[in-house]
């Protein structure tokens, strides 16, 4: 449980850190409150669509990982960010990723915010 929590906790820091850096994903509310209950609500949506639809992607695209050297990393990255946008507007969450190569962006300084936060905070393991 509590690796859930920390795991969920580096999404949102870095679902936050590509909101801050990337003016074409945006993260609308009325107050401060609202934005960081709406940022994790986004991180769990994000967490769950990489833990579940991820993996199925990595498999059907495995021939295209030897081929590229692992940078389709980068567009598998993206289109779950892309997913997660989409998934955002249907349940109503104030959360929107506006285009592909911001969601290439996107996706690359959420891989790198989400490693360095996982190094930082602690873990099962610890």
């Amino acid at each position: 449980m509590k690796n859930f929590v920390v795991k969920t906790i580096a999404n949102a820091g870095a679902l936050a850190v590509a909101v801050w850096l990337l003016d074409k994903i945006t993260l609308t509310g009325t107050s401060t409150g609202k934005k960081i209950g709406t940022l994790i609500v986004v991180a769990l949506l994000f967490g769950l669509v990489n833990f579940l639809v991820k993996p199925i992607v990595k498999v059907l695209t495995f021939p295209l990982f030897i081929l590229t050297l692992g940078l389709i990393t980068l567009v598998v990255n993206a289109l779950m960010l892309l997913l997660t946008s989409w998934l955002a507007g249907k349940l109503n969450l104030s959360f929107h990723v506006e285009g592909f190569w911001t969601a290439v962006l996107g996706g690359l300084i959420i891989s790198i915010v989400s490693w360095a936060l996982h190094i930082v905070l602690p873990d099962e393991k610890d």
